[in-house]
């Protein structure tokens, strides 16, 4: 496991290729309204593995989480294959991190937030950067992001529905 396991049972670990269609049955499960393709899944995971987890609870998929490196103010559309990591990351970039219920109230997301930090730092970010959707904002809030405005962020955030907001942290030196 990675860090975050609990009395309950449920902890992160590193997600593998056989987890890809566990990771598709809970997007589709947790995000109806946002889908992606399979391949989306598997390119994360090819690219940025170390940023790729699943959380288990009793010995079961619980969860997902997918962030890699990425550039700052610059979300990828959702359903968007990246091709390649850049060079310089300017931000580390949670695409998605995605609990059935059996993975929620266990303070899994709060969890992981270490292991985004220590990415982030491995791969030269001073800061972390996502998405909220699903009125999920003031989890983020209590957990040090902020919303970001950039230019054409609008435009970049539509695919993301109508609540959807950029936020982002700096990581504390």
């Amino acid at each position: 496991m990675i860090e975050g396991s609990d009395a309950t049972g449920a902890g992160w670990r590193p997600m593998t290729v056989t987890d890809l269609p566990e990771v598709d049955a809970i997007a589709r499960a947790v995000h109806p309204g946002f889908p992606e393709r399979p391949e989306v899944f598997a390119e994360r995971l090819a690219l940025f593995p170390a940023g790729c987890l699943i959380l288990e609870r009793d010995g079961e998929a619980a969860g997902y989480l997918l962030s890699h490196p990425w550039h700052a103010g610059a979300p990828p559309p959702l359903d968007s294959l990246l091709g390649r990591l850049p060079p310089v990351a300017t931000t580390y970039y949670l695409h998605d991190i995605a609990l059935l219920p059996p993975g929620r109230g266990t303070g899994a997301a709060a969890a992981a937030l270490p292991h985004l930090v220590r990415q982030a730092r491995i791969a030269g970010a001073d800061n972390l950067s996502l998405v909220a959707v699903n009125n999920s904002a003031a989890f983020w809030q209590r957990h040090g992001f902020v919303a970001a405005d950039a230019p054409g962020l609008a435009d970049k955030l539509a695919s993301y529905g109508e609540d959807a907001l950029y936020m982002w942290s700096m990581i504390a030196s």
